[in-house]
């Protein structure tokens, strides 16, 4: 885990170099005509399109603020520490606001912890405009129309491109370091990831082709019904970067709905017969299995009857790790990839 972390980190630094770089070089008549790129991919003005409409920046933000969950990991990634962020609400060990990953990537930058937004009851509008932002990053968010007006009145704010909580870590990637100016090092920083990826999956040849559905937190007082994730949310989709597949069952439930999560009865568990491994959120006792495995409904379903399941511990940074976010992936990667391996290990 520690040498993909260091690698995409290494790599993150040397972005930041080449930044810092850009923005110290001499200027010429075509540094004085371009004075708002210097040292970015984009021309400016710049205008981004997205699912509440279009976002026009006139030049490069020099104070960068970010929303809602990890739209702050890419300007960090590439060597930009924002004004403020959204604290951690879920996964935070330490209750320090700041996962791990953000922390070790704000040591490698010599930076101090940006302000804090708590978003426990919604976002903190005026938290926002205290930090005097130039642009809100928001690409991976659940803006409402309403969230989003209300922060256009204080910056510039680019927002989810299709539907809320839905959007791939790739282009939480691309729209946020366009908007900020570094397209280029963004590609470069998805070309890094992509490859740690791979490297680690090829190592657990098992989970190659086997089918995953991730279900949402189950209440173990009431098995009546099952939560999970559709194809939209960015959980469901990881799969497929970990050459697995997306099943059957859960396709067909996503289609004709953009909600990122749907409901099932326990007694239609078999529509996920073509499960071979489950993973969701739940607890290091493994209570959660037992109850699952004790239920007369749920105990039909064949992935939880031979126990080929993944229950992250929801309390825990790790129990984020399907989450997939910029700075997250790799640090997560091997452990992960490791568990869904010895859940595959069962299915026959």
């Amino acid at each position: 885990m520690g040498s993909h972390r260091l690698r995409l980190l290494t790599a993150a630094v040397a972005v930041a170099g080449l930044v810092l770089t850009g923005c110290g070089s001499g200027s010429s008549d075509s540094d004085e005509k371009n004075k708002n790129t210097k040292g970015s991919s984009e021309s400016f003005p710049l205008t981004v399109e997205h699912a509440l409409g279009k976002t026009t920046l006139p030049e490069k933000p020099e104070r960068v603020a970010t929303v809602n969950w990890a739209n702050h990991e890419v300007p960090l990634a590439l060597g930009v520490v924002p004004v403020g962020m959204a604290a951690a609400n879920f996964g935070d060990d330490d209750d320090d606001g700041v996962l791990p990953w953000v922390d070790e990537r704000l040591k490698e930058l010599n930076a101090e912890t940006p302000e804090l937004f708590d978003e426990t009851d919604g976002i903190d509008f005026e938290a926002v405009a205290d930090t005097k932002p130039d642009v809100i990053l928001a690409a991976y968010s659940g803006l409402t129309k309403q969230d989003y007006k209300t922060l256009s009145e204080i910056a510039p704010v680019v927002a989810y491109p299709d539907a809320a909580w839905a959007t791939p870590w790739r282009d939480i990637i691309r729209l946020n370091s366009k908007a900020i100016g570094l397209a280029d090092k963004g590609e470069k920083l998805i070309t890094d990831i992509e490859k740690d990826i791979d490297k680690t999956v090829a190592k657990y040849p098992q989970i190659k082709g086997k089918s995953a559905m991730f279900m949402t937190h189950v209440d173990t007082k009431d098995v009546s019904k099952v939560s999970y994730y559709t194809t939209h949310d960015t959980r469901t989709q990881f799969f497929e970067d970990l050459g697995m597949k997306i099943p059957k069952s859960i396709a067909k439930a996503s289609k004709g709905t953009k909600k990122f999560a749907l409901t099932q009865s326990a007694e239609q568990i078999d529509a996920f017969d073509d499960v071979d491994i489950v993973t969701g959120y739940g607890d290091d006792s493994g209570k959660l299995l037992k109850t699952l495995q004790k239920d007369p409904l749920l105990s039909k379903m064949p992935a939880i009857d031979r126990g080929s399941t993944y229950l992250l511990p929801s309390t825990e940074p790790l129990g984020t790790a399907a989450n997939p976010t910029p700075l997250s992936i790799s640090w997560v990667l091997d452990d992960y990839v490791a568990a869904l391996a010895k859940a595959a290990d069962k299915v026959k």
